[in-house]
């Protein structure tokens, strides 16, 4: 069986007995990763209690120490009690005496893999008092989201060498795109659209002139699936192009769906116009099973024990999980609790936000509690 932490405990049953529970599988991970977790666990079971339902959490030890001590990343066992639970809730992995690849390649792509999380979803939201390099730049004009297909494309490790080490050496990796991947992926973003209800546009990053195969395919799933929806109004841009226009003129974006490379790149400059790494979350969905969210930010090992890491990516990223698990009052609790938060920090880099972490944590405590 799996090794369990057992440092943590679970929060106070709710006084009523009929309130709904939903097992949570916590995955701290390494460096800061325990620190802003422990602050979005804070803000989760203030907006559970104030919405009358419970997380039960269940802590998991998988990150660079154990592998450190144990050589294991994912063990079989703790991946099968990981498929029965309502969600996992991640905090950061990586650590500087682990080869880059291994706990990325063993736990977190095994994870989306494993437990088919097809869709990585990520918000760019500037939100109220946050700088960003864009000028003249308002939370108006930054709000659109991100629908990255996660488990095909050029991840899916598909290559391989041809007499490596030598003047002849060849490289080889394939993008793997099939129908029923592009097409599951392009329908959760045709409904995400129509349901997120802001501009009904959905727009297809992509390089139709060059990768004349794979977005040849991407194209026609999207052009057909989109006959299924009248409502929403469809275009297309080049990723070099649609890299220009977040800069430019983000508020032409309402949702961009996209393949996981081109998925990867624009996400890491959403993250930069909305404030940067301390406030992007995602999640990675599988729309009908087990969903993992986290902050985008990595585990930051310079700044681990100082109190000083910027918890709020972590914390939205929980609140992404309760709109997932279908508390959507509780997880607009926290969205407008991160709202006034925003506006008494002084920065959202570490060490400069005039709050400590956990201070942070009860700032946003206080809030959803506050609200109504």
């Amino acid at each position: 069986m799996s090794k369990r932490a057992t440092s943590v405990k679970p929060p106070t049953p709710a006084s009523k007995t009929t309130a709904k529970t939903y097992r949570i599988a916590v995955i701290p991970g390494d460096g800061t990763g325990p620190e802003v977790i422990r602050e979005g666990r804070k803000v989760l079971d203030a907006a559970a209690a104030e919405e009358d339902f419970r997380l039960a959490w269940h802590p998991y030890d998988l990150g660079g120490e154990r592998y450190v001590k144990t050589k294991e990343t994912l063990p079989d066992s703790v991946l099968k009690e990981l498929r029965q639970v309502d969600a996992i809730y991640l905090g950061a992995i990586g650590h500087p005496d682990v080869a880059p690849g291994i706990l990325e390649r063993g736990i977190l792509l095994r994870l989306r893999f494993e437990l088919d999380q097809y869709i990585n979803l990520r918000p760019v939201t500037l939100y109220p008092g946050v700088w960003t390099p864009l000028r003249d730049k308002k939370p108006e004009d930054i709000d659109f989201i991100v629908v990255r297909e996660n488990t095909e494309g050029l991840y899916a490790g598909a290559g391989g060498f041809s007499h490596k080490g030598t003047p002849e050496e060849v490289a080889v990796q394939s993008s793997i795109n099939t129908r029923h991947g592009v097409e599951r992926c392009v329908r959760f973003a045709f409904e995400l659209t129509r349901e997120r209800n802001r501009r009904k546009k959905l727009t297809f990053c992509g390089k139709t002139n060059v990768l004349t195969f794979a977005h040849d395919l991407w194209q026609r799933v999207f052009d057909e699936v989109g006959k299924d929806y009248p409502d929403v109004h469809t275009e297309y841009t080049h990723v070099d192009a649609c890299c220009m226009w977040m800069v430019k003129n983000p508020e032409w974006f309402d949702v961009i769906v996209t393949d996981n490379m081109f998925g990867d790149i624009i996400t890491d400059l959403g993250a930069m116009i909305q404030g940067g790494m301390g406030i992007a979350a995602g999640g990675n969905i599988n729309p009908k099973g087990v969903s993992m969210f986290e902050p985008i930010g990595g585990s930051a090992p310079k700044y681990t024990g100082q109190n000083a890491i910027n918890p709020l990516a972590a914390i939205c990223a929980g609140r992404m999980m309760l709109e997932h698990l279908g508390q959507r009052r509780a997880a607009q609790r926290i969205e407008q609790a991160v709202k006034q938060t925003t506006r008494q920090l002084k920065s959202l880099a570490a060490g400069k936000m005039g709050y400590s972490t956990s201070e942070v944590g009860d700032v946003v405590v206080k809030h959803v509690q506050a609200s109504a």
